[in-house]
């Protein structure tokens, strides 16, 4: 093959690894139904989930795009504290919370509240491909709560190929339920097979050589010490 095409086989090569990344993400737009202190409210907003690689797990942030709620009067600097649910599907299964600081400026009356980016830690407990799909955001404010939950099923903003910490068993594995301890074989503890064994013997037979060479030393001095006497 010609210098000229060899190289252009390995950048297409190259683009082509460059082009399958481990995670993939999409705005997704959530119809979410708000039970408020003055009644039930409905809002649309896009919503945007992303994973961030953070030691053994993933940081995981969630953004609106778009406000979802309002209040009749004023909420002051720090007076909203919002919270939201994520639902992990995919290879593993389970809810993660993801939460953030309050608002930090004045909300005027009768505006759509902005919800503030929440973050939460992911640990996977399966390895594979894991999604990411809004739930039931809550805001609290002035000692009222609202919950907002979407009214069906968005579809994942988010999706990451993650490997559990000691290579947790995939879906269909025999681990069942919602991310419950998988059963391995503990190779954390320590090892009580033919190994170890054969470690401990072969400890113990240079113990014994040592032993036996400290012994033959003493020996030949002691023959030495006996000639010297004649």
């Amino acid at each position: 093959m010609p210098y000229r095409k060899r190289v252009v086989a390995v950048l297409a090569g190259t683009v082509v690894l460059a082009a399958a990344p481990g995670a993939r993400a999409e705005v997704v737009n959530v119809d979410y139904q708000c039970k408020t202190p003055i009644g039930d409210k409905s809002a649309v907003s896009p919503i945007d989930i992303k994973g961030v690689r953070s030691g053994g797990g993933y940081r995981i942030t969630m953004s609106w795009q778009k406000g979802v709620s309002s209040s009749p009067i004023e909420l002051g600097k720090g007076a909203m504290n919002p919270s939201a649910t994520i639902k992990v599907g995919g290879a593993d299964s389970g809810t993660l919370t993801v939460t953030g600081p309050a608002n930090q400026a004045a909300i005027p009356a009768d505006t759509p509240i902005k919800i503030n980016d929440l973050s939460g830690t992911y640990t996977p407990r399966r390895s594979g491909k894991v999604t990411f799909t809004a739930g039931v955001l809550t805001i609290k404010a002035l000692g009222t709560t609202t919950t907002c939950t979407p009214t069906d099923d968005p579809g994942p903003s988010l999706t990451l190929d993650v490997t559990a910490a000691g290579g947790g068993a995939p879906q269909g594995g025999d681990s069942q339920g919602s991310g419950g301890d998988s059963k391995g074989s503990g190779s954390g503890l320590p090892q009580t097979g033919p190994a170890d064994s054969a470690l401990a013997l072969g400890t113990l037979g240079g113990t014994v050589l040592l032993t036996g060479a400290a012994g033959a030393l003493w020996l030949t001095r002691r023959n030495g010490m006996a000639r010297a006497r004649r």
